[in-house]
């Protein structure tokens, strides 16, 4: 425990974290290419037929917006529902319906861009910081609102990967979305240590630019 609190020395994080992101970046990359090809290569569902690709970048992202909300990153919510709507339309008749699961989804980018404006709002670090983190707080009640809403009236279908039998999906779909949901969420990590490597240095040039030296 005390090692991953020596982490908190923006020193050794730049140092770690430089040595850290080319394989990042790599591990991403690779994932997610081969995600995309193994997910491109599936055949069509009996049902869905070649729409239920959407689900190799849909599923994924979804996955990786509610692990990611404590967080913050609300890109991922965002593509999730995009790819949901245009995922929607064929199979439902409708790009939007107002059942649990999706509402609940949506509630969760409001509750990202109301933490990003709250953030920006307020010019001293510490309070802003301190209400954001409230503001996260709170809304975390939303994630297993999400989770347990297809279990409610909703048009979305139950778990089918992580049931107490076993996943109730083909292999030849099964593997190509358990890849691009590594490969969404080693893009989530990546992002993460770029975005705090970016608040590090902005630091440092704000600290010169207060004391004075060029």
């Amino acid at each position: 425990m005390a090692s991953m609190f020596s982490f908190a020395n923006p020193k050794r994080f730049m140092d770690m974290s430089e040595r850290l992101l080319p394989w990042l970046g790599g591990g991403t990359a690779i994932a997610l290419l081969a995600g995309l090809i193994l997910g491109f290569l599936a055949p069509p569902d009996y049902q869905q037929g070649t729409t239920v690709k959407i689900m190799f970048l849909h599923v994924p992202a979804a996955w990786t917006a509610m692990m990611a909300y404590g967080l913050i990153a609300a890109v991922f919510t965002a593509l999730g529902l995009v790819t949901g709507s245009l995922w929607g339309r064929p199979m439902w008749g409708t790009y939007w319906v107002w059942d649990a699961r999706l509402t609940s989804f949506l509630l969760l980018l409001f509750l990202y861009l109301g933490y990003i404006a709250l953030r920006g709002a307020i010019e001293d670090e510490t309070r802003a910081a301190r209400a954001a983190a409230i503001l996260a707080l709170v809304g975390a009640v939303n994630l297993p609102i999400i989770e347990f809403s297809v279990n409610w009236h909703t048009l979305h279908q139950g778990e089918s990967i992580l049931r107490a039998d076993g996943p109730q999906i083909a292999t030849v779909f099964l593997w190509p979305l358990g890849i691009s949901a590594f490969g969404y969420t080693l893009l989530f990590l990546t992002l993460w240590v770029v975005r705090i490597r970016t608040e590090i240095l902005e630091r440092r040039a704000r600290a010169l630019i207060l004391s004075g030296h060029p």
